[in-house]
């Protein structure tokens, strides 16, 4: 195996907030597998993970869980660490964002940006809404009134540092242009370009004084470094860092980060305040940031309050690790979102694992065992027809074709490509008719050299499959009786030693599964689910209706005006600004996508709209609303209790556009 240089690769660091489901869990795997690839091919990898353990979202989740801050990430990021473990990653380093080192640096980083200059201390200045603990400017609200509750506003200030963010705009632009690698997919970059650098950015805050759980500024202690500065900073100073120059080995030898994989919703942060930061300190900026799509859950992202929540470990629980892994690697498109559901999951299961790669192993070391005692050999006899050609050509072109996509971080289509030779060999069993071949006794040379080439292509295949499935892979060299082979010598064929015996005693590696008895576990599982949700909410069953004050009667006329038609929200995400709205795309027919601003946040979650078909008026005037322009409304239900329901179509599959009137 030739020497190919370092590899630093890290994942977002987990927010301590819960535990993490399976669409979290999906990049852990994700940087794994690439991870363990590149160790394969050569590279010496260093592979980072870890915890964001500071905010005040943490200081509140601890406060009503009894717990002191401490105590409560202690507890979630060991959470994090068991999922992580389970699932089989081979990190180097976890860090979390309370370790000694890492809260010492972020103080010096901090002092060093200050003493540049490039950190300064203001104030945040505006309306201030007692209700939504935020602040507004004059456009920003509606009728002189909060535009997230519509409560009242007056006239505040709160002292904070921020970040001279347009003084590296120009370069950070520049290189984005000179490297067109550094922001992948390509949609992303040009999202940071469009939408963030070319407008202008505005200085960024980096302190705060309203809440305590956090690392203080050491020469100003009533204030602690908010959390983009603080996380962000994990992938240096979790190798070595010091910003006083005095580096440790690791830092010296894997700074930049080859790849910082990281989810879509955070992909501006780590294009444009990281590179800025690292700008500002000096250090080269990291070759290359991935923001991979979500994994979402059938018809929308995962909820807890739904009770519908996959997690790694359940998963695990019913089909196994590998399995798992098989599944998110492979159902996630390299651009677009991925969907997880119980359904997809044993249909894979069935199909893949079970029938096209288990079932393959087991038949051809049951053949091997019943005609030849197990014993393996390359007696040379070709067919004439040219099929062990075809065959050896899939073999050996399949390492180029999978170095070519992991290189461009297409992992499901590496994993396509995979499997597409375990079903080469299966048709090479349809092929060849061993069985037919075993009542000849003048064949038995040709029926040898057909398992030999199973044996040799199964080789070829699993031994490209370690990096996914790790512990598939060991069974499976584990009954054949052979080990991986070099990564450089798969672009030949006899990599499987001829003259080896394989087991006797072959063990199913994936067993078939029905539907019906995998979604009774699923019941179960969710069942547990809300019983949980039901103990800490506590919730009470009331039909009573919210008092409305009656408005003034309108024409039909007047109605006839409204427009309303039926939408499916594609995309939603909260409002960086605001506690209490979301920023919705919904499609209001084959080809009108309107963007709309609603005061849903604090019943429904950003990732639960997605893929909903809701009610909404299409036709009003467009109005601001916190910086940005709302171009309809979706129109819900309220009772008595301040509980919001969707209006939706009784019909799911109701397109959008459809009218309603």
């Amino acid at each position: 195996m030739q020497d190919r240089g370092k590899y630093y690769i890290t994942t977002a660091i987990a927010y301590t907030s819960g535990k993490p489901h399976i669409g979290n869990t999906y990049e852990i795997i994700l940087a794994d597998s690439i991870a363990r690839f590149k160790r394969q091919q050569g590279y010496d990898v260093f592979f980072q993970t870890g915890t964001d353990e500071h905010g005040q979202k943490i200081e509140s989740r601890a406060h009503d869980a009894g717990l002191t801050p401490k105590e409560f990430v202690d507890k979630t990021a060991g959470e994090v660490r068991r999922i992580w473990d389970l699932m089989n990653t081979s990190y180097d380093k976890f860090i979390r964002t309370t370790d000694e080192d890492h809260e010492k640096q972020i103080q010096k980083i901090f002092k060093k940006m200050y003493e540049k200059g490039d950190i300064y201390k203001g104030e945040y200045k505006g309306m201030y809404c007692q209700e939504c603990e935020s602040f507004y400017t004059e456009s920003q609200l509606v009728d002189g009134k909060c535009p997230e509750c519509g409560g009242e506003v007056t006239p505040a200030s709160e002292e904070a540092y921020f970040f001279r963010m347009s003084k590296y705009a120009d370069r950070l632009i520049e290189h984005i242009n000179t490297h067109p690698e550094f922001i992948q997919p390509e949609s992303r970059k040009n999202e940071m370009m469009n939408n963030f650098l070319l407008p202008g950015l505005q200085d960024l805050c980096v302190s705060r004084t309203s809440f305590t759980w956090g690392i203080p500024v050491d020469f100003d202690p009533k204030h602690v470094v908010y959390v983009w500065l603080d996380a962000l900073s994990n992938y240096i100073t979790g190798i070595g860092y010091d910003a006083d120059g005095n580096h440790g080995d690791n830092y010296k030898k894997y700074w930049p980060a080859d790849l910082h994989l990281i989810g879509k919703d955070i992909i501006r942060f780590h294009t444009i305040y990281w590179p800025i930061f690292l700008m500002s300190l000096g250090e080269p900026l990291p070759k290359q940031v991935f923001g991979h799509p979500w994994l979402l859950q059938s018809g929308g992202k995962m909820s807890k309050s739904k009770g519908n929540v996959i997690y790694a470990d359940d998963m695990a629980g019913i089909f196994g690790v590998d399995a798992v892994r098989y599944f998110v690697l492979h159902e996630m498109p390299f651009e677009n979102d991925g969907v997880i559901s119980w359904e997809l999951m044993v249909e894979r299961m069935n199909s893949e694992l079970a029938n096209t790669m288990g079932n393959l192993v087991n038949r051809t070391i049951a053949m091997s065992n019943k005609y030849f005692g197990g014993l393996v050999e390359n007696t040379g006899v070709k067919d004439e027809n040219g099929i062990d050609d075809d065959l050896h050509a899939n073999m050996t072109a399949l390492v180029d074709k999978v170095e070519g996509h992991m290189d461009k971080l297409r992992v499901a289509d590496a994993l396509t490509d995979i499997f597409n030779l375990y079903k080469r060999c299966n048709k090479y069993i349809d092929e060849t008719e061993p069985w037919k071949l075993a009542k000849d006794e003048a064949a038995k040379g040709r029926l040898a050299t057909v398992l030999y080439n199973l044996l040799d292509g199964i080789t070829t295949a699993s031994t490209l499959l370690q990096s996914f499935m790790p512990e598939t892979v060991e069974k499976i060299f584990e009954q054949i009786n052979a080990a991986p082979v070099d990564i450089d010598d798969l672009n030949h064929i006899g990599n499987y030693p001829s003259g080896n015996k394989v087991t006797d005693k072959p063990e199913i590696l994936f067993a078939r599964m029905k539907l019906e008895d995998i979604m009774v576990e699923v019941e179960k599982i969710e069942a547990a689910q809300r019983a949980a949700l039901a103990a800490k909410e506590e919730p009470e069953d009331k039909e009573e209706a919210a008092p409305v004050e009656h408005k003034p009667t309108c024409t039909f006329d007047d109605f006839t005006k409204c427009e309303f038609r039926v939408g499916e929200i594609l995309e939603c995400k909260n409002v960086e600004k605001s506690k209490k709205l979301l920023c919705s795309k919904v499609k209001i027919g084959p080809n009108e996508i309107v963007q709309i601003i609603s005061g849903l946040r604090p019943k429904y979650q950003a990732e639960d709209m997605v893929g909903k078909k809701v009610m909404v008026i299409v036709n009003l005037a467009p109005r601001k609303m916190a910086g940005l322009e709302s171009q309809g409304m979706i129109l819900v239900a309220e009772d008595a209790d301040g509980n919001l329901a969707l209006m939706t179509p009784e019909k799911k599959d109701f397109p959008a556009g459809s009218e309603i009137g």
